[in-house]
């Protein structure tokens, strides 16, 4: 008999106690749907507001028929955690939460896509997804002779894997040197004690490899009093501040831009060279919704000469359409048609701007790697980028 739904309530208890408690908050309004970015693909139907309903049966990522278990699957790692649905949903429903307790019990399964494997393998084995060497973590910064960070700086500056290892994302890492260096605030590094900060892999369902990723940083942290930390990424910036805490309540983290910006209004940096281009910011999904840092960017854009300053129609701020990159998206390679980035760098080019601002290096490494597959004629900047080649003649090291 065709279509008869499976009841497992052994299924339903094992995510509500992973962690996807807020599945019973739902009632099926329907919102989340409307909300999710996935459904602006033609090609994909993504009926969002009926995970919470499965779960509650206990008729999820269960059943005789492989095929099934299989779509289930798809469809779950398919979420890219960008929260649209919490944001609009009016109980406040953490679909993304609820989705990640289901991708726990598929990791201990080891049911979950195979590019997953061999990224979360890497990072348990390196302390980075790329499975680069440890000692090469801050290879960015050998022309400005960073110092080991001991405890009397002002900030440890912790890069993100992306600007530590990447080609592309490490003058992320060199443009916020510089203007740290410019203004005179002093910082350091750790090297080859970091790990990553494990944000990606937690939510992708791999909580023992984020319990590695926690522990192994708290423990330098202690060691060399780390209480302040600068992060490129949001990524870091969030779970820093959410999942770091408890263990160690000392720990204060800070976004790059949210210090640029202090640094701008207390004139320690002063944009002078003209930026002489229509720009367009695009809000990423971690430090907009789920941080509630809108301000700042645009701020530190507006205050660079010659910088005109446009948005995305609709889907600017709260309403921003993720690049597709978070939950470990960036290593998930979707068929053309099923890519949020493509949807996204379409509705950044009807903006007509020359470049597009962002403030995170998976959105530069997702826009940038989009707009090149699509001929698309238009510069990728991080906000360091923009605000340093203002405030020097000199390009970043």
């Amino acid at each position: 008999m065709k279509n008869v739904i499976r009841l497992n309530f052994e299924i339903r208890e094992a995510i509500i106690e992973s962690g996807g408690q807020d599945a019973i908050k739902c009632y099926q309004c329907g919102r989340c749907m409307a909300a999710c970015p996935l459904n602006l693909l033609e090609s994909i139907n993504y009926t969002t507001y009926r995970f919470c309903q499965r779960i509650r049966l206990g008729a999820i990522i269960d059943g005789e028929n492989k095929e099934d278990i299989a779509d289930d699957t798809n469809d779950v790692f398919r979420c890219v955690g960008c929260d649209c649905c919490k944001n609009e949903c009016p109980r406040g429903v953490g679909l993304s939460d609820v989705l990640r307790a289901v991708r726990r019990i598929l990791v201990d399964y080891d049911s979950y896509p195979n590019e997953l494997k061999g990224v979360i393998s890497r990072l348990y084995n390196t302390g980075n997804p790329f499975g680069e060497a440890a000692e090469q973590r801050n290879a960015w910064a050998l022309d400005f002779q960073v110092p080991r960070f001991d405890g009397s700086y002002d900030y440890l500056y912790f890069a993100c894997c992306l600007p530590s290892y990447d080609s592309r994302c490490q003058e992320v890492a060199r443009a916020t040197a510089s203007l740290l260096n410019k203004a005179r605030v002093s910082f350091g590094v750790l090297g080859e004690q970091e790990f990553c900060c494990g944000e990606a892999v937690r939510r992708v369902g791999a909580e023992k490899v984020f319990q590695t990723a926690l522990k192994s940083n708290i423990e330098a942290f202690r060691k060399n009093h780390v209480s302040k930390i600068l992060t490129t990424s949001p990524h870091c910036f969030l779970t820093f501040t959410r999942d770091y805490k408890e263990l160690y309540p000392r720990l204060e983290a800070i976004h790059a831009t949210q210090l640029f910006h202090a640094l701008i209004k207390g004139k320690k940096l002063v944009p002078k060279k003209p930026f002489n281009k229509t720009v367009v910011y695009h809000d990423p999904c971690t430090l907009g919704r789920q941080m509630g840092v809108y301000d700042e960017p645009r701020a530190i854009l507006q205050s660079i000469p010659g910088l005109q300053l446009v948005e995305v129609p609709v889907y600017n701020r709260e309403s921003s359409v993720c690049c597709g990159g978070g939950a470990m998206g960036l290593w998930l390679d979707w068929p053309q048609g099923e890519r949020l980035a493509d949807v996204r760098v379409e509705q950044i080019l009807a903006t007509g701007a020359d470049a597009v601002a962002v403030a995170c290096p998976f959105c530069l490494n997702m826009l940038e790697e989009t707009m090149k597959s699509m001929n698309a004629h238009i510069e990728v900047l991080d906000i360091a980028e923009i605000l340093w080649s203002s405030i020097s003649e000199r390009p970043a090291k």
